[in-house]
């Protein structure tokens, strides 16, 4: 059987560029209910997990792409369900990052202190730079180079779904990102606790280095916890506002791209390109973000708001799993592990240098 036109070189863009009535309702619905089907399939499973265990082991975003990657393998899709897997893929994550928005608040950023808050901004910034160069000097492709360092500095799973449609990364280049990022992420769940004895850190110094280092909020709160609350607290505090320097960060490579792109092609300038300078899931971002911070949101709607984000990204990556050939994947492993390892012990690094440099105090 033929490999279809499903394939990890088509881009999270290429679905603005199909052909006329390429996503039809009737064309859409097969890929995406496939989509969605082994995304609940992988929730169910986390909650499965939870409920057994006390705990989830498994990233539901990891099991869905994995599951979807292993279904493409052994069972390619056909060709009626290419337009709902490459809609999913990139519509779905776009509206599960725009709801994203509503679990944040700005209010909770009054809560820290001036030097942390600029030593937080310059270690995000400072990771991405040289975990960028780091990758690079390895040999990774620019996207690839670029998912990585911004998943290692902002937040893992939701970072490299958030940067991967503005830099117009490919299928394969996102599950390799993803799936070597959450190997550090539990990682760091499991260590960081072991790290934080053998230092002798205070607990809020302990949850100043979890906020910094692990990837998922969640995460966070079960790394810190053996430290006690106050290090849950300012772990938490610190976790949020590298998940804020999301939009910034989204916004300059949006900038750097269109900059990138009219130097290989020079063109005029058109009032009609301010639109195109920032991707409309950023903006909706920021704004449900303000809207949640302004008491908009009532708190009976937060909860299924967060859950119908998580279950659009979880059949997101299911439909990026779907469309990822896993030789792809394993082919460029070993140079992606080493720069994954790299830029985490850089970022590691530089927490445990801030913490040292700043008094501890939030």
């Amino acid at each position: 059987m033929d490999r279809p036109v499903i394939s990890p070189e088509l881009s999270l863009g290429a679905a603005c560029t199909a052909t006329p009535g390429r996503f039809r309702p009737a064309r859409l619905l097969p890929g995406t209910l496939l989509s969605v089907t082994i995304g609940s399939a992988a929730l169910s499973f986390s909650a499965a997990e939870q409920h057994v265990y006390g705990t989830g082991y498994a990233e539901p975003l990891i099991v869905a792409i994995l599951a979807g990657a292993l279904i493409a393998s052994v069972r390619p899709p056909s060709d009626r369900y290419a337009a709902g897997i490459d809609f999913s893929a990139k519509y779905l994550l776009e509206l599960a990052i725009v709801l994203l928005g509503c679990s944040f608040t700005a209010t909770a950023l009054m809560a820290i202190r001036p030097a942390l808050l600029a030593g937080i901004v310059a270690i995000v910034i400072l990771s991405i730079l040289l975990g960028f160069g780091m990758a690079r000097l390895l040999g990774l492709p620019p996207r690839l180079a670029i998912l990585i360092a911004c998943g290692n500095a902002i937040c893992g799973n939701s970072a490299i779904m958030s940067v991967a449609p503005v830099v117009g990364a490919r299928g394969a280049e996102i599950s390799a990102a993803v799936a070597f990022t959450a190997v550090f992420g539990i990682a760091t769940v499991m260590g960081l606790p072991l790290l934080g004895a053998a230092l002798h850190l205070a607990p809020i110094d302990f949850g100043i280095l979890a906020g910094l280092t692990v990837y998922a909020v969640p995460q966070v709160l079960a790394a810190a916890a053996p430290m006690g609350q106050i290090a849950v607290q300012s772990g938490t505090l610190v976790k949020l506002v590298r998940v804020l320097m999301l939009g910034p960060v989204c916004l300059i490579l949006s900038l750097a791209m269109m900059a990138l792109n009219r130097r290989e092609r020079p063109v005029r300038w058109r009032h009609s390109d301010v639109a195109g300078l920032v991707p409309w899931f950023i903006l909706g971002f920021l704004a449900m973000l303000g809207v949640r911070s302004c008491g908009l949101v009532p708190l009976f709607l937060l909860r299924p708001i967060g859950d119908a984000s998580t279950m659009l990204a979880a059949a997101s990556m299911a439909a990026l799993g779907l469309r990822t050939d896993l030789r792809a994947v394993t082919g460029a492993g070993g140079r992606t592990i080493v720069a994954v390892c790299l830029s985490f012990l850089l970022l590691c690094a530089l927490a445990l240098a801030l913490i040292h440099i700043l008094p501890a105090s939030v």
